[in-house]
């Protein structure tokens, strides 16, 4: 049983980070990402500048956090493990979505090769994807379809799984860059149901 009174450290640190998050949500639902600042944030959440770094080395970070703050591990996807393309599409529109939420015009400065924050969480160390993120959960879903025999049986998966996100990159830069409205998940959709043709084993597709 957990003692009442002051809380612990890592409590403490955990209410911090989340009244951050939380102020920068409210905030991105109020006056959009770009009008929000660092300062915005800190008067928001009531915290100190020097509680904010701690935290977020920047307004990418933060945002980064923003976009990570939905488990990709903690929801179940509907679509048939057999339909690879649809389950991959489905998994990636809930990091899509995240996107959208902060808008075009602030995705157009975000999604740049200068913001370490986001190549940090789209690359991989020493052959792996960090635990959490959305492409380990793609490499685990494309571990499910193997084990189900939709998948050939000469598949790299860890490489399907790269190949899917940089897919996924294409989509969110064309969503970006047109002026055009874009629907990413049939765009997507498309593109991956090309893509995985090649790689399908004796499995119903739907």
């Amino acid at each position: 049983m957990k003692k009442s009174g002051r809380p612990g450290k890592n409590d403490e640190n955990r209410a911090c980070k989340d009244a951050i998050l939380k102020a920068t949500t409210s905030l991105i639902e109020e006056i959009g990402a770009d009008a929000v600042t660092i300062r915005k944030v800190i008067e928001k959440a009531d915290v100190s500048t020097g509680t904010f770094y701690h935290y977020f080395a920047d307004k990418n970070d933060l945002m980064m956090a923003f976009i990570r703050e939905e488990s990709f591990d903690g929801f179940a996807l509907q679509t048939p493990i057999h339909d690879v393309a649809g389950r991959q599409t489905e998994l990636y529109m809930h990091l899509i979505n995240r996107y959208q939420a902060l808008g075009k015009d602030f995705m157009k400065r975000f999604y740049t090769t200068d913001n370490q924050a986001l190549s940090a969480y789209l690359d991989e160390e020493d052959g792996h994807f960090a635990d959490g993120t959305i492409m380990a959960r793609s490499e685990k879903e494309l571990e499910l379809s193997a084990a189900q025999g939709c998948l050939s049986a000469s598949a790299d998966l860890h490489l399907i799984a790269m190949d899917v996100c940089t897919i996924v990159k294409g989509c969110v830069f064309e969503w970006c860059l047109t002026k055009e409205y874009v629907e990413i998940p049939e765009t997507l959709s498309r593109i991956l149901r090309h893509y995985f043709t090649s790689l399908m084993a004796d499995c119903e597709v739907v």
